[in-house]
This record gives structure tokens, C-alpha cells and sequence, in this order.
């Protein structure tokens, strides 16, 4: 996602000279090209997230549309208040960009996983949160948010992540992409977790049980209409996300569950314990942990499925 990322904004910077990438003194192996074709429109502030956020509220109220980039939850949870005073207070067209998401760099431990980074900023007044579920949607969502929609957190995965989208989408902010048609359960998945559920849904198809996959690449503002739809027309659904349970895709899906009043369908929220983990590894590692693979997501699902 991230070289998507990159390849998406440099195309829009060409395009475009309000644009700017901001870096917390990171990042050189894919931002260099960037930085050498538009040196007016690049700035490195150093390992100083909080003046990152400020210098990219002052740029962006001036006319500019200005991408912040750090990893994990640095580029968020360090610099929050000034994301919520400097950027949204102001309605800036700030673009917050964390790389790396969940446990993407889950070897250096708890200080570099970025699993509640979704709930704080959906707690934000005026602020957008993408986060794509591969490449393709990570290149889509860049071009969209380049154009300046006001304040925005765009949550990408770190490297190498598996292209779900063979063929062409119809990528729309706020508007889910339906991966996969079943009648018997439906989940709802957010960043990482497309790949997983899409390899899940192919396990539970060997098992008799047919389900639709939806990609929530935008959590706020949420696809309502596509939320109740498989809740009114599926018996069971379920949220998955590499992040905390509380407060991220499952709690937003919750709360439409909960306002709608149905009483037709089950609902599981699938994803992180909130705890810090006390294991060490790579992330993969760690998912394993948390049972956040195809294959014990798919467990289960069958396990709440037939004991429903």
C-alpha cells in the first residue's frame, strides 16, 4: 500500500502544486523521488510529529493540501491534540498518513502498533477516516483525498500486501465495495483484514456456507445503507479489523446494529482484545496470536454460525 500510496501523490503533486507531503524524518527509501521532482512541495520537520501536524495546518490554511507521513501511530496519537485543535478546529485539508497500521511493526513492540489510532479519530469533529484494504484502494483513495475534502486519516498497511482488486473498481469515498455475494453470513472488513476475509470466505465455501465479503474502506463517513442491507438480508454478520474491538469498524457497525433495532440477524465483532500484547514478533506472528488468520477467522465464524 504504501508504494501505491506514494505513486498516486507524486502523479497528483505533478498535477498539482497545492499539494505537499510533509515527513517526520522517515520514509526516504519511497519518498526520495518526491522529494528530488518537487522540492517546493516537500518538507522534512524531523522527528517532531506534534510541529508536523501545526506546520501542516499553517500550509494548509494557506491554500495548500498537505499529506503528513509518519509511521504507526506516530503521525496520530502523538500529535492528537494538534490534529484536533490546529487541523479539525480549522476544517484544514490536512491528510494524516499512518503506515503501517495494526501490527505491522509488531517486533517493535507496543510503542509502534497502531491499534486504537481508528477510534480516535472517529471521535474527531470533521475528520474522514480511509483505510484502505489493498493497493488498489490505497491508490484510489490517495487521488481522492489529493483533491482536498478537509481533514483526513488516510491508514495504510506497511509493504507487500497482496492486491485483492484483479480487475478495475468502482472506488467511492463513503461507499463499501462489495467483494463477494453470500446468503448465509457476512463480513464486514477494513484495511488488512480484505485479504484474510476474502481467503476465509473461500474456507467457509468448502464448508457449505456461502459469504458475502464487503470492503469498508471508508469508517467515517460510514456506508449506512450498505450496513443495513446485510443485516436485513443476512442472518449472521460479523466486523473484522486489526485493530482494538472498541470503537473502530465493529463499534461503528455496532452502533448502526443497535439504532436500527433488528432483530433478524446476529452480530459478531472480529479483531483485536484491548490489551497490550505481551508477545514479540513479526505480524504475522501476532495475528496468529490473536487468531486474526483465514483460518481461524473462519473457525470461528463456523463455531458462532452453528451455535447460533
Amino acid at each position: 500500500m504504501r508504494t501505491a500510496f506514494v505513486k498516486a501523490l507524486t502523479e497528483a503533486a505533478s498535477k498539482d502544486i497545492r499539494i505537499m507531503l510533509l515527513v517526520g524524518d522517515l520514509g526516504f527509501g519511497v519518498v526520495t523521488d518526491f522529494a528530488k521532482r518537487f522540492p517546493k512541495q516537500f518538507l522534512n520537520v524531523g522527528v517532531a510529529e506534534q510541529n508536523m501536524a501545526g506546520v501542516a495546518a499553517g500550509l494548509a490554511l494557506s491554500g495548500h493540501v498537505v499529506f503528513t507521513y509518519s509511521i504507526a501511530n506516530f503521525p496520530i496519537i502523538r500529535c492528537l491534540e494538534q490534529i484536533r485543535n490546529d487541523i479539525c478546529y480549522h476544517e484544514a485539508n490536512v491528510i494524516s498518513v499512518s503506515v503501517g497500521s495494526g501490527f505491522c511493526y509488531g517486533a517493535l513492540g507496543m510503542t509502534h502498533h497502531g491499534t486504537e489510532d481508528i477510534a480516535m479519530m472517529r471521535s474527531l469533529p470533521g475528520m474522514n477516516v480511509v483505510s484502505p484494504g489493498d493497493p488498489v484502494e490505497a491508490k484510489a483513495a490517495t487521488e481522492y483525498l489529493a483533491q482536498g475534502i478537509g481533514p483526513a486519516f488516510l491508514r495504510l498497511g506497511r509493504a507487500g500486501e497482496p492486491v485483492v482488486h484483479e480487475q478495475d473498481i468502482n472506488w467511492q469515498f463513503g461507499k463499501a465495495i462489495k467483494v463477494r455475494q453470500g446468503r448465509d453470513v457476512a463480513v464486514i472488513a477494513t484495511g488488512s483484514m480484505l485479504k484474510r476475509a476474502v481467503d476465509a470466505a473461500a474456507i467457509l465455501h468448502q464448508k457449505g456456507l456461502e459469504t458475502t465479503v464487503l470492503s469498508m474502506h471508508t469508517i467515517k463517513p460510514l456506508d449506512t445503507e450498505a450496513v443495513l442491507e446485510v443485516i436485513d438480508t443476512t442472518p449472521m454478520v460479523f466486523t473484522l479489523e486489526e485493530h482494538s474491538i472498541f470503537g473502530g469498524l465493529g463499534g461503528a457497525v455496532a452502533e448502526i446494529v443497535a439504532e436500527h433495532g433488528t432483530g433478524q440477524s446476529r452480530f459478531k465483532r472480529i479483531g483485536l482484545p484491548s490489551v497490550f500484547t505481551k508477545h514479540v514478533g513479526d505480524q504475522d506472528y501476532l495475528l496468529k496470536q490473536y487468531r486474526l488468520t483465514a483460518e481461524t477467522i473462519a473457525e470461528d465464524i463456523l463455531c458462532t454460525y452453528f451455535n447460533k
